[in-house]
């Protein structure tokens, strides 16, 4: 039976949830971990030190096969990857394919932008230099999702996403931007919006299909889905009852 951990600091990793699930069969443990959110305003050290706990806590808990660390910004900031860690990065090799300006926006939080990991991930790709990567701070777009103000205020989403777009996307003939937080897919119909001619490339399918390679042969019968949160679960469960969402919250600290 695959049992597979997902965790963030809020609500960001549900995005990468219904992926997994249309690829395989899996139980699956989710941890909002809203004590520490937002996850993009933490120095390298205040991360690790986060990440680490909340991985060797969901181990000794819950035994899962795979964990998957479902933000960018730990996933850039910190060598965590392994044969038991999947994280997230911005898909660049597809945006490579994807865009005729060969100008490219990673949109992320200010954390992750100003990382050196960002920097070193971005040179690993060894790029053409025909190519120009943009670095857009998106961490006032991730607390639009976090906040609930992404279903309530759609109006004020719009303005906050073209003041934090605008300059750098027109300016620079971006036509390709990848969503590189895990918050951000769920703004992808006002990003289209607002930009209907720039593609936004969400990395989730990318993380399910190396979770189904990883784990394929131990699929169960039926998906099935548990939620667990830090801080305060009344405030979870009303942002995950306005996605839709029923599962009951679990309150869970590591």
């Amino acid at each position: 039976m695959a049992r597979i951990a997902v965790f963030d600091s809020g609500l960001g990793s549900l995005s990468i949830i219904k992926p997994i699930q249309k690829k395989l069969k899996s139980e699956i443990i989710y941890f909002a971990d809203q004590q520490n959110f937002p996850y993009g305003n933490k120095s390298q050290a205040q991360l690790s030190k986060i990440i680490q706990k909340s991985i060797k806590f969901l181990d000794a808990k819950f035994s899962p096969d795979i964990i998957v660390v479902a933000s960018n910004t730990p996933s850039l900031m910190l060598d965590i990857s392994s044969s038991r860690i999947i994280d997230v990065k911005p898909p660049l090799n597809e945006a490579i394919k994807k865009s005729k300006t060969k100008h490219i926006g990673i949109l992320a939080t200010k954390s992750a932008i100003n990382s050196k990991g960002l920097t070193q991930y971005i040179k690993q790709n060894n790029f053409s230099k025909n190519f120009k990567i943009f670095k857009i701070n998106g961490s006032e777009l991730v607390e639009l999702v976090e906040s609930g103000k992404f279903i309530s205020n759609k109006k004020y989403c719009q303005k906050i996403i073209k003041k934090n777009l605008d300059e750098t996307v027109s300016k620079n003939n971006i036509d390709t931007v990848t969503l590189s937080s895990t918050h951000l897919p769920f703004l992808n119909s006002l990003l289209k919006k607002q930009y209907p001619k720039i593609s936004f490339l969400d990395p989730a399918d990318i993380v399910a299909e190396k979770v189904f390679l990883k784990i394929k042969n131990k699929q169960c019968k039926q998906n099935s889905l548990k939620i667990f949160a830090s801080g305060n679960i009344e405030i979870f469960q009303t942002k995950l009852n306005k996605l839709k969402i029923n599962n009951k919250v679990i309150f869970l600290s590591s």
